[in-house]
This record gives C-alpha cells, sequence and structure tokens, in this order.
C-alpha cells in the first residue's frame, strides 16, 4: 500500500470516529411523585423513573438535565423546551421523558381535535379542576404545545439529529373505576379538564402506531406513549420499587440497546410490555417518522 492511500484511509476513519465521539447527546427528564395535595392529583413514583434510564443514558454519553418533582412546574418545562429548540446543535441526538400525570383537556377555538379533547401534561404548579379566575389550565402542557416544539427541535438539530420522545403518562384514564384494583397507581385522571363541566368519555382508537411526516432539512422523531387513549397507565412492582411501566421496559432495553434512527429496540419495549400480565389490558403506542 502506498503511503498517499494509507494516509487517505487513516484520515477517512479518523473522520468518521471523530464524528460519533463529537455527537451531541442532550436529555430532558420531568419526573413528578410528590404532587401537591392541593392539586388534587394522587401521588405517583416518576422520579423513580428518572433515575434508572438517566444512568444508562448517561453511559450512551448523554447530557442530562432533571426537572423533579417541585422543579417540574410548567415554566421550567417550557424553558427546558425553549432551550433544546434554540440551543442545540445540528445533528443532535434529543431524548426527552416525561414520568407524570396526564390529562384530557377540553379543546378550544380553533377546534383542531375530532373528540374535542386535547391531551396534556400535568406539570407540578396545575391543577386538576377549573376555577374561573384561580386556575384556568395555565399550568396543563397541551399537546399542541408539545408538536410545537417537538417541530422546532426537529428543525433545529436538522436531517442528521434525532427526537425521541417518551410519555409515561396517561391522557384518559378511564371511564369505568371497577376496572382499577384499589392498590393500583393509575398516572391519569378519569375527569377531563373543562371550563364548562363537560364530562370526558374516551374515543376509542386501537391502532398501534402512527406515521409523523418527515420535514425536509429537520429531524426523524419517535415518540413511545404508554397506552392507548381509552386506557388506563398503570405503575409497575418491580425489585422493591413502583416505576412507570412504559420507563421499565424502555430501562430494560436502554440496558443493552442504543437509541438508534431504528424501531428495534422501539418494538422490543412493546414485546416486553405485551408479555407482562400485569399489563394486559394496556397497549403501548408508538409514533414515528421512519419505519
Amino acid at each position: 500500500m502506498c503511503i498517499k492511500t494509507y494516509i487517505s484511509i487513516c484520515l477517512m476513519i479518523f473522520s468518521i470516529v471523530g464524528t460519533a465521539v463529537g455527537q451531541v447527546k442532550n436529555a430532558l427528564f420531568v419526573g413528578i411523585a410528590d404532587y401537591p395535595e392541593s392539586s388534587g392529583f394522587q401521588k405517583l413514583h416518576g422520579t423513580n423513573d428518572c433515575e434508572i434510564i438517566s444512568k444508562n443514558l448517561d453511559n450512551q454519553g448523554f447530557k442530562i438535565t432533571k426537572l423533579l418533582n417541585s422543579q417540574a412546574t410548567a415554566a421550567n418545562i417550557r424553558a427546558e423546551l425553549h432551550k433544546l429548540a434554540t440551543h442545540s446543535e445540528k445533528g443532535s441526538y434529543i431524548y426527552i421523558h416525561f414520568s407524570c400525570h396526564g390529562q384530557p383537556f377540553e379543546d378550544k377555538p380553533p377546534f383542531d381535535e375530532e373528540d374535542l379533547w386535547d391531551e396534556s401534561i400535568v406539570a407540578y404548579d396545575a391543577k386538576i379542576n377549573y376555577q374561573s379566575g384561580v386556575y384556568e389550565g395555565e399550568n396543563h402542557i397541551l399537546d399542541d404545545e408539545l408538536s410545537h416544539y417537538f417541530g422546532e427541535i426537529r428543525r433545529q438539530i436538522g436531517a442528521d439529529g434525532l427526537l425521541c420522545v417518551v410519555i409515561d403518562a396517561c391522557h384518559s384514564g378511564t371511564s369505568s373505576r371497577d376496572e382499577i384494583d384499589d392498590e393500583d397507581i393509575i398516572r391519569g385522571t378519569y375527569l377531563g379538564f373543562s371550563e364548562n363541566g363537560k364530562s370526558f368519555s374516551p374515543r376509542i382508537n386501537k391502532q398501534g402506531n402512527f406515521i409523523i411526516d418527515k420535514i425536509p432539512g429537520s429531524s426523524d422523531i419517535i415518540i413511545l406513549e404508554a397506552c392507548r387513549a381509552y386506557q388506563y397507565n398503570k405503575e409497575v412492582f418491580k425489585n422493591g420499587k413502583h416505576y412507570g411501566s412504559l420507563s421499565y421496559y424502555v430501562n430494560e432495553v436502554l440496558v443493552n440497546q442504543n437509541i438508534t434512527k431504528s424501531l428495534d429496540w422501539v418494538l422490543h419495549v412493546r414485546d416486553l410490555m405485551e408479555k407482562d400480565n400485569a399489563l394486559i389490558d394496556q397497549n403501548m403506542v408508538y409514533e414515528s417518522s421512519f419505519e
């Protein structure tokens, strides 16, 4: 081999390795265990989820940011999402994890939901009921708002990047409390947040995966959700602790697999959840811009 060819090969290898080593990876965890009593939401174990998964992502080279319990206010969550949408580097891998309550939220004009209900993430300083002049839903983070942030992040990190979102919350709870055992811890509520006192009735859709449109010049995206819109999301009890069911099995997979632009690790999570007899009435849903 001539010296010029040898040098060219070495430079190519160093370039590839340098790109892999230098890839920026950022993770944002929102985990709530102790909602204020005045909120009306029951206690969860969302901080346990963040603890175990953040260790795996740290091993994968992610820089970790956590908003736990009282840190997970709506203002702080929005600030961190804005930071990711405006300061992330091109080609970055971004992981966002929500372990908290979810709640259906009555849609407002211009109406964009077929069933007239938005889905929402319940921040630490949100309340379960609408009270005119006291609390009117400003600390619920609606799916429309999240979708805006996700779109901005995708554009910011570009086509070589990846946005992965895990939502271990329940947006509907269940309309039949008889289906839930007393000891079950549910990440959501069957009560809709409504200015007009409207009753929430979940829409039945058994589709397990959805396609998200690709955006030219923007990153791919994968979103994992703990259950279908009409189901409730139960915590699991493993190794002496409670965890979100989706979070627990995401962690089990990430022990041995990296987050990649592939559905292999996602389908592994789904398969593990399907094998858990405690989750027989709960089906993971994923949305992605790739197959």
